[in-house]
């Protein structure tokens, strides 16, 4: 017997019927009958045919697979998400492929290239830090390949998301940071291109205004998330005429960047600077001198919520393609001073 898998012409010309015969007997065709299926079947069976399971998705217009496009696997945050949909995926019986940007605004311009040129079904994306050009979607949605976006969300209208609320967990942590007496209180936050990014510059003022207190443009520092680009960003708020006390950063990891920072430059005015960070992560646990609170995005109702919009998308081809979903999660602050 050969054990190298026979393809539909092979058993079609030992047969010396036609290959679209014998493609109709092994799909149980009506217009075949009984006895032809029977022996085509028999002779499919002894030549080890395998039928080409991507040739017969793309017939159907689907491949069942799922692209996701994160910035770093190893940041907790998105390798709770990619848990979370790699599960989902696996219920729905879809592939899913994974890949890292690394932040790169390049390298994921090539992703979704690939992703395109995979015949991806959808694709779960949420953005570099440095990418400030969003052409690349536009081929994606050229192809009609549905496209939901999330936690880092890019500057464009017509997109679907899902997001966590940053504006009113900025408003909540520099709360929290002024019942605990602070009122010079600094943001070191992340890249301009993020959305986020001003929407937490917004929490953050909106927070001020509303207990009366002057925004001072000089207490918001931007940096590129980085540790050596966080330490910049500590040195300058610290040498700034307010004096901060308290600093909110970016996110968890900008927090840890800076309070080892602080404690490296040994300045005894630095002993007492307080810090709330974002993302909730469980490395603030194990902190010896963490963030006093970190306000929590939930990252696997994140991806759980956007999982279930792309397949949405997926199954509902008659849906209106003006209506955007645009989703939501409340954020909420986490005390860690106990």
């Amino acid at each position: 017997m050969n054990t190298k898998p026979a393809t539909i012409k092979q058993i079609a010309k030992l047969l010396a019927v036609s290959p679209s015969t014998v493609s109709r007997a092994l799909h149980d065709h009506p217009s075949i009958s009984l006895a032809t299926k029977q022996k085509i079947k028999k002779v499919a069976t002894e030549l080890n045919y395998q039928p080409n399971e991507r040739a017969i998705l793309f017939q159907k217009g689907k491949t069942f697979t799922i692209g996701v496009i994160l910035p770093e696997l190893s940041e907790s945050f998105f390798s709770t998400a990619i848990s979370v949909i790699e599960d989902y995926t696996y219920q729905k019986n879809y592939t899913l492929i994974i890949s890292q940007s690394h932040d790169d605004e390049g390298r994921e311009k090539q992703l979704v290239e690939k992703m395109r040129n995979h015949r991806v079904d959808g694709l779960l994306i949420s953005v570099a830090k440095t990418t400030a050009n969003f052409d690349h979607f536009e081929l994606l949605k050229r192809h009609q390949i549905p496209v939901v976006f999330f936690d880092r969300i890019p500057p464009i209208k017509e997109i679907h998301y899902v997001a966590c609320n940053i504006e009113t967990g900025s408003i909540a942590a520099v709360d929290y940071l002024l019942k605990r007496g602070h009122r010079s209180i600094g943001l070191i936050n992340g890249p301009d291109t993020l959305l986020a990014s001003g929407q937490r510059k917004e929490g953050y003022i909106k927070a001020l205004q509303k207990n009366r207190l002057k925004y001072d443009p000089s207490l918001i520092v931007n940096c590129d998330l980085t540790e050596s680009g966080t330490k910049i960003a500590l040195e300058i708020l610290i040498s700034t005429k307010r004096n901060p006390t308290a600093i909110v950063t970016f996110n968890d990891y900008v927090s840890a960047f800076a309070i080892k920072h602080s404690e490296h430059l040994g300045r005894k005015d630095l002993n007492k600077l307080e810090f709330v960070s974002y993302a909730n992560t469980p490395m603030i646990n194990f902190m010896e001198n963490g963030p006093v609170a970190s306000v929590e995005q939930f990252p696997a109702i994140q991806a759980q919520k956007a999982a279930d919009v792309l397949f949405d998308l997926i199954n509902n081809k008659e849906r209106d393609q003006n209506a955007f979903y645009k989703v939501i999660i409340e954020s909420e602050l986490v005390p860690n001073d106990q």
